[in-house]
């Protein structure tokens, strides 16, 4: 596949180039693009991103970093099983806990949230940091929502991280998913407010926190370039009519007399 002209290998981060560091140096270069433009492409074309991911997995499957980005490849296109045993793969080549999160919503994708909610309780969660702590607790709250229990989701989320002066994005994010779970069981008021309150953490737009304000406020948009928007007149366009010329004097008295001559 081909790699974008800017792209050198070096702009992933110390940690990766140490991994890659076991690979003859050709191949560490090779790989090291791959993975850049797995992470270029990830958001915008996860596909693309699940090809560059495939080649990377193909010339060094050995090592961790590899395998992680292989796993949120296949998750972008939500191939939930893949994505699993490449993450199950990396947590065991580094011991590392970051992925609990993810593997959990891996179960929900492939339609076992209960499978999800028991991975909440395990004792891998007490050792995430704040962010995967909260990323565990979206996952469990949507695996209660998957079960059909939506009071139960809206408990869940109900955390101190959920008032935290933060802007971090993870912020942003919990608060979201509380102003959706309050919306599911009919609580619009507050959800309104935290949508707002999603919509003041929100600094990188991740969210459509606006959008969902706007909806319950009743508020509809209409593209303005769109002349088939509702509420537009369209104007139709004129025609212009072959003229017909209007009939000299005489003309006039010859069509007010009959065909045969009379006087009408």
């Amino acid at each position: 596949m081909p790699i974008d002209e800017d792209v050198t290998g070096e702009e992933l981060d110390a940690a990766v180039h140490q991994e890659l560091r076991t690979l003859p140096k050709t191949l560490a270069e090779d790989v090291a693009r791959n993975l850049v433009m797995v992470a270029r492409r990830l958001d915008e074309d996860p596909e693309g991103a699940y090809g560059y991911a495939k080649v990377a997995l193909r010339l060094a499957s050995r090592v961790p970093a590899v395998r992680e980005a292989a796993g949120f490849a296949a998750y972008g296109v939500e191939k939930y099983g893949e994505a699993l045993a490449e993450f199950r793969a990396a947590r065991r080549m580094t011991g590392a806990q970051h992925l609990w999160p993810v593997m959990a919503d891996c179960e929900r994708g492939l339609g076992r949230p209960e499978k999800a909610l028991a991975m909440a309780g395990e004792p891998e969660v007490q050792k995430l940091d704040k962010e995967g702590r909260v990323e565990m607790r979206l996952v469990a709250a949507g695996a209660r929502r998957d079960m059909g229990q939506a009071e139960a989701a809206v408990v869940t989320l109900q955390c101190s991280e959920l008032n935290a002066n933060s802007t971090q994005p993870w912020s942003a994010r919990l608060r979201y998913a509380y102003a959706d779970a309050l919306l599911a069981v009919g609580r619009e008021e507050e959800a309104r407010e935290w949508f707002a309150k999603a919509l003041e953490a929100d600094q990188g737009g991740m969210t459509d926190a606006s959008d969902r304000l706007a909806e319950l406020d009743g508020v509809e948009f209409t593209d303005a370039l769109d002349p088939e928007a509702e509420g537009l007149e369209v104007d139709e366009p004129k025609v212009d009519e072959p003229k017909v010329d209007e009939p000299r004097g005489e003309d006039r008295d010859d069509e007010d007399r009959d065909v045969d001559g009379g006087e009408r």
